[in-house]
């Protein structure tokens, strides 16, 4: 994977409409009912209702946390060799970076270092020794600053760049990626244990979004764009339109249609079970799957 040779910034606007068309009357449509993004332009996914969702999805699993015992927090989850308390204790690193996001912020640009495969591990040094019940109340604590931080800068109007791994982008899509990189972790921990993960349509299509965009720009980087058209049913389901030309460029409708599961296929393109889901998709959307499932 490659680091700043990346694509140029990405714009993120808050003030585009969003299409809602196609509920029936008296059905609440889905919000947003469209996302863009891409590595190029302007993106369009409502940074203002991502942090309430970010939210609520966030204290649902904390509730859920909340009344672990010590085989819980002891036990294996879907992340190879990490228990829960570990990734908790990630959670908790990767939202303290988000309130410390600054211009230029390269915590996360493989130009500097950063492997997703090992990088966040090294990161629980700083945290070894700490009992469950001090890594949830480190959670909150940074939760809590993280949603009044954003807000702030939300209602400032901030535009700033940072780095994720696929290239310079406006801050709000690191916010993006957190959230997508939490949605999954959640899932880690409860669908190992057989457990059903408690979200809901809007964060689900937020995780997939991004889950599909992200897994478009990694194949870029290894020099197989996509162009592939998906349609996901179940919660947070559409048709997700990816092109790979150049930039990468996703567009999501949030029209209903008949799929594998959004949030199934968002799991298999980070390298979760199930695989057969992306069966018949092109080989290129594998390659950030095959990356965090090779060894560094």
């Amino acid at each position: 994977m490659r680091g700043r040779a990346g694509p140029g910034s990405v714009e993120c606007m808050t003030h585009l409409p969003l299409t809602t068309s196609h509920w029936p009357a008296g059905t609440a449509a889905p919000r947003p009912g469209r996302l863009l993004l891409q590595t190029e332009g302007a993106c369009d996914f409502d940074p203002e209702h991502l942090l309430d969702v970010f939210a609520a999805q966030r204290w649902r699993f904390v509730t859920v946390l909340r009344v672990f015992g010590a085989g819980d927090w002891a036990a294996p989850t879907r992340c190879a060799g990490w228990s829960v308390h570990e990734v908790v204790r990630h959670l908790g690193d990767c939202t303290a970076i988000g309130v410390a996001t600054e211009p230029g912020d390269g915590t996360l640009d493989v130009a500097e270092g950063f492997d997703p495969r090992t990088t966040p591990r090294e990161w629980l040094a700083a945290s070894d020794g700490e009992p469950p019940g001090a890594s949830l109340d480190r959670l909150v604590a940074a939760t809590e600053e993280l949603l009044s931080v954003t807000r702030d800068r939300l209602r400032r109007g901030r535009r700033f760049d940072v780095w994720l791994p696929y290239g310079p982008v406006d801050w709000t899509v690191r916010l993006l990626h957190g959230f997508w990189d939490s949605w999954l972790h959640e899932r880690d921990v409860l669908l190992a244990r057989g457990a059903d993960h408690p979200t809901d349509g809007d964060a689900t299509a937020y995780a997939a979004g991004y889950g599909v965009f992200i897994a478009g720009a990694v194949a870029a980087m290894f020099g197989d764009p996509v162009q592939a058209t998906l349609r996901l049913g179940g919660d947070g389901g559409g048709t997700f339109d990816l092109g790979g030309r150049g930039a990468t460029a996703l567009t999501v409708d949030r029209t209903a249609t008949v799929g594998s599961p959004a949030a199934e296929v968002a799991d298999a393109l980070a390298g979760r079970p199930p695989a057969a889901v992306l069966s018949g998709l092109p080989a290129g959307l594998f390659q950030m799957a095959e990356f965090f499932n090779t060894p560094a």
